[in-house]
C-alpha cells in the first residue's frame, strides 16, 4: 500500500514539476502576444507559420525517431548508444536538407508560392539540426528523471525567444524577429540541456560502433514505422498551414496560426508534461505487468478533468478574448478558434497518451492511423478548396475529431494488450 502511494506521489510530483516549468514557459509568450500582434502583421505571422511548418515536419524525423527508444532499454549503456545513433542520423539529415535547399531553392519557392521565404530557406537546415538534437536531449534527460532540468530548459527557451522577438522588431521590421527568436532560443535551450546531461556523469566511453549498429537493428521499427507515421501526422497538421497560405492567403494563415498557438496552450502547458511522465510510468507498468491500462485510465481521467472546464469556457468567450487581448483586428481569429475548439480538446486528450503505441511497440498501427489521417485531411482540403475558410474549418474539425476519438479507443485496447 505504501509502495503504491509512493509511486502515485512521485508520478504527481513529476507531472507538477514539468507542468510548472511548462506553464511558466508558455506564460511568457502569452504575456507578450498582445505586444507581438501590434508590432507584427498577420502576413508576418503567416510567413513565420510557414517556416515553422517546414522545420517541424523535417525536425521531427531528423533523428530517425530513435529518441523514442532511449527510455526503453533497461541498461543505460544501450540508451547512450541509441542517443549517439540519433545524433549521427540527425547530422546526415541536416546535410541532405542543406543540399536540397541549395539545389532546389527556386522550385521550393515556386511550390510554396511565397517569395518571402527566399532567404529563410537557408536557415531551415540549421533549425532542423537544433530540433533533432533537442528531441534527443529531452529523452536522455527524461530517462534520468531530470524533470527539473527539463522544466528549466522550457523556461530558458521561451524567455529567450520572447526577448529576441520583441527587441529585434524595434531594429528591423518584418518577420525577421519572429524567425530569429525561434532559431536562437532553440540553440540556447539545447546548450542548457547538454549542460544538464553532463551533470549525470554519463559514460560516453561505452559508445562503440558495434553497439550502435546493434541498437539500430534492435529498434529498427522506429525508423521503419514511426518515421512515416509521425511524418504523416505532421504533414496533416502543418501541410494544411502551407496549403491555407496557397489557397486562401498569408494573412488567413497568420490568423489561423494564432488560433493554433492559443488553443494549443493546454497541450503545451499540461498535455506535454503529463505525456512525458505518462511515458515513463506506463513503460514501467508494461515492463512489470505486460500492460499499461492502470496508468492509461488514471491519465485519461486527469486529462478530462483538466480539459473539459478549460475548453468549455473558451468556447463561450474566445471571440471576445481574442479581440480584447490582441486587438480588434484579431477578432476574426477568435471566430476561427470557436469552430476548431472541439478538435483541440480531443487532440489534447488523445495526443497526451499516444505514446502507448511506442511503449507497446505497435508502431505499425500508429503508421496506419497517421496514413489514414493524412489521406482524410487531403480529401477535406481538396473538397473544401472552393469553400469559404470557415466552411473548410467546420469540415476539418468534424473529420479530424472523429478520427482522433477512434484512435483514442484503439490506444486503450493497446494499453490492455488486446491488440
Amino acid at each position: 500500500m505504501k509502495s503504491r502511494l509512493k509511486i502515485s506521489s512521485e508520478y504527481s510530483q513529476n507531472v507538477l514539476t514539468l507542468m510548472t516549468g511548462t506553464t511558466l514557459s508558455q506564460a511568457i509568450p502569452i504575456a507578450i502576444t498582445p505586444i507581438l500582434t501590434r508590432i507584427y502583421t498577420p502576413e508576418d505571422f503567416g510567413v513565420y507559420a510557414m517556416f515553422v511548418a517546414i522545420i517541424t515536419i523535417l525536425g521531427t524525423i531528423a533523428s530517425g525517431r530513435y529518441e523514442l527508444a532511449i527510455l526503453l532499454p533497461e541498461k543505460d549503456e544501450d540508451a547512450i548508444n541509441i542517443f549517439a545513433l540519433g545524433l549521427l542520423i540527425t547530422m546526415l539529415m541536416v546535410m541532405i536538407t542543406a543540399i536540397l535547399v541549395i539545389v532546389f531553392k527556386d522550385n521550393i519557392l515556386s511550390l510554396l508560392n511565397n517569395q518571402e521565404m527566399k532567404y529563410w530557406l537557408y536557415f531551415v537546415p540549421v533549425a532542423v539540426c537544433f530540433i533533432g538534437c533537442h528531441n534527443l536531449l529531452l529523452y536522455i534527460n527524461n530517462r534520468f528523471k531530470d524533470f527539473k532540468g527539463l522544466s528549466s530548459s522550457f523556461i530558458i527557451r521561451s524567455s529567450t525567444s520572447a526577448l529576441l522577438q520583441i527587441s529585434i522588431a524595434s531594429i528591423k521590421k518584418g518577420v525577421t524577429g519572429l524567425i530569429s527568436g525561434q532559431i536562437i532560443s532553440q540553440l540556447i535551450s539545447d546548450i542548457w540541456l547538454v549542460i544538464i546531461m553532463s551533470q549525470h556523469k554519463i559514460n560516453l566511453s561505452v559508445i562503440n560502433k558495434t553497439k550502435v549498429i546493434d541498437m539500430a537493428k534492435r529498434y529498427s521499427d522506429f525508423p521503419k514505422f514511426s518515421v512515416p507515421a509521425v511524418l504523416a501526422n505532421k504533414l496533416t497538421s502543418h501541410l494544411s498551414n502551407i496549403i491555407v497560405a496557397t489557397i486562401f492567403s498569408l494573412s488567413t494563415l497568420g490568423f489561423y496560426s494564432h488560433v493554433q498557438r492559443v488553443l494549443g496552450l493546454p497541450s503545451s502547458l499540461m498535455g506535454a508534461s503529463i505525456s512525458r511522465v505518462f511515458f515513463h510510468e506506463a513503460n514501467n507498468e508494461k515492463q512489470n505487468t505486460g500492460m499499461a491500462i492502470k496508468t492509461f485510465k488514471k491519465t485519461i481521467l486527469k486529462l478530462l478533468f483538466i480539459g473539459i472546464p478549460i475548453f468549455g469556457l473558451l468556447y463561450f468567450i474566445v471571440e471576445d478574448l481574442f479581440a480584447f487581448m490582441f486587438g480588434e483586428t484579431w477578432r476574426i481569429a477568435g471566430e476561427y478558434a470557436k469552430i476548431v475548439i472541439p478538435l483541440f480538446f480531443v487532440k489534447f486528450v488523445v495526443s497526451s497518451v499516444s505514446s502507448i503505441d511506442t511503449i507497446m511497440e505497435k508502431q505499425k498501427l500508429d503508421l496506419l492511423f497517421n496514413i489514414v489521417l493524412l489521406f482524410i485531411s487531403l480529401i477535406v482540403i481538396v473538397v473544401s478548396s472552393n469553400y469559404s475558410f470557415n466552411k473548410f474549418l467546420i469540415n476539418w474539425t468534424i473529420s479530424m475529431s472523429s478520427l482522433y476519438a477512434c484512435y483514442g479507443y484503439l490506444l486503450m485496447k493497446m494499453s490492455q494488450a488486446k491488440i
